[in-house]
């Protein structure tokens, strides 16, 4: 374990705690069927060992927003950066097709360990740490590494002054250094509500795409600087089970992680629309599949 985290805990901090967990606001759907957990658990139980899996939340107020868990391998010293849509539909108790079937509203009622229950009954993944990261957490991020670069793809223009905080994204095309409440607008945008603009022509599946980039460019970047300072910068903004002096002291011992050790995966599925709401439709055997590959699963 102590092998583990010198090597891992500040690729978590400088990408899934302090980039990735920024990722807030992806679309997407479940469709209430479970994968079979027991069966996967069984399957995979001696691989445990050499595994460890760290749920990041990214926050907008009190919803869980962006859900990913980062499952990384001690053995091979590997990591799998694994998404949850947003949207995804889960079954609750009294209730049906409403915005409460909705995986990122798990968090607000029944907390971590609530929203563990659920990532380990749709992917058979028990969570040993977590992360949560907040608005403010994401700018002190992203300011912390000087900011990332990034080849914006089109003129990104939209607002919402409902949104919270509001929302007034306008970022011209090309390739451009991002900082602060910008590199937010640049995660969250998706689509424009403005003439003669764009969006992501294939909407979400392009946005994770978009974030999936930036994120390696942060790592890139996070990972040349001194991470102890940077752990220190984001710290304040966010919720962990791991102490500040552990975090500060294991930085430490990160430096050369390379960011072609770690891989980027959606939890496979299809948009649906179920009374009026889009939900995220999960594809219970690809899924299976899915987290079979990772832990290399005959």
């Amino acid at each position: 374990m102590k092998r583990f985290f010198k090597v891992f805990f500040i690729s978590l901090f400088c990408f899934s705690l302090v980039i990735v967990a920024g990722l807030f606001w992806l679309k997407g759907s479940y469709n209430g069927s479970t994968v079979d957990a027991a069966e996967i658990l069984k399957v995979f139980t001696g691989n445990k060992s050499e595994r460890i899996n760290v749920l990041v939340l990214g926050l907008e107020n009190t919803r869980s927003d962006t859900i990913m868990v980062a499952s990384y391998n001690m053995k091979d010293k590997t990591a799998d950066i694994i998404s949850v849509p947003r949207d995804t539909y889960i079954e609750r108790d009294g209730f049906v097709n409403s915005g409460n079937n909705k995986i990122n509203s798990v968090y607000t009622v029944k907390g971590i360990e609530g929203l563990s229950e659920i990532i380990l009954s749709i992917t058979g993944l028990s969570i040993d740490k977590y992360v949560t990261i907040d608005y403010d957490g994401v700018r002190a991020a992203v300011d912390a590494v000087g900011g990332v670069e990034v080849n914006v793809p089109f003129h990104m223009r939209y607002t919402d002054p409902y949104s919270n905080p509001p929302l007034d994204i306008d970022i011209p095309s090309g390739k451009q250094l991002i900082k602060g409440d910008r590199a937010m607008e640049f995660l969250r945008f998706r689509k424009t509500n403005y003439s003669g603009y764009q969006g992501y022509a294939n909407g979400d599946l392009g946005r994770i795409e978009a974030q999936q980039s930036f994120v390696k460019a942060a790592i890139k970047k996070a990972l040349t600087f001194r991470l102890p300072n940077v752990v220190k910068a984001v710290y304040p903004s966010v919720e962990t089970d791991i102490s500040l002096s552990e975090a500060t002291s294991l930085a430490v011992g990160s430096i050369g992680l390379s960011v072609e050790d770690v891989k980027f995966h959606t939890i496979p599925g299809a948009t649906q629309t179920r009374g009026g709401l889009s939900f995220y439709i999960l594809d219970q055997q690809a899924t299976k599949d899915l987290i079979y590959s990772i832990f290399e699963i005959e």
